[in-house]
């Protein structure tokens, strides 16, 4: 755990740095503002969908695992999983349009 800890940090890091290299790089660009838009789109869009995409499936796995425990709930359970799912997948959803903003600000 503590070796993924690190490999998460050593990737943001680099991230920052490189990011913060490629904008000063770019001719005519006065101050570094770009370049956080940019950094902030992309790691936004990431976590979002990392954090999703975990929270999606710890709610499969324990609604597969109460149905395998009782299949006779199955339709009880399967109903508010799929909500649940759904309600997380809006969160990323959302992530993205704050995405796409950024973006659009940094391409004007």
């Amino acid at each position: 755990m503590k070796k993924l800890l690190m490999s998460i940090f050593a990737g943001l890091a680099s991230l920052l740095y490189s990011s913060a290299a490629f904008a000063a790089a770019e001719a005519g660009e006065p101050n570094m503002t770009m370049g956080y838009i940019a950094l902030a789109a992309g790691l936004g869009i990431g976590l979002a969908a990392f954090g999703g995409a975990l929270g999606q499936g710890r709610a499969a796995a324990a609604a597969l695992e109460g149905i395998a425990r009782n299949p006779q709930a199955s339709g009880k359970i399967l109903t508010p999983m799929i909500i649940g799912l759904a309600l997380v997948e809006s969160l990323v959803i959302y992530a993205f349009v704050i995405t796409i903003m950024l973006v659009f600000k940094v391409n004007v």
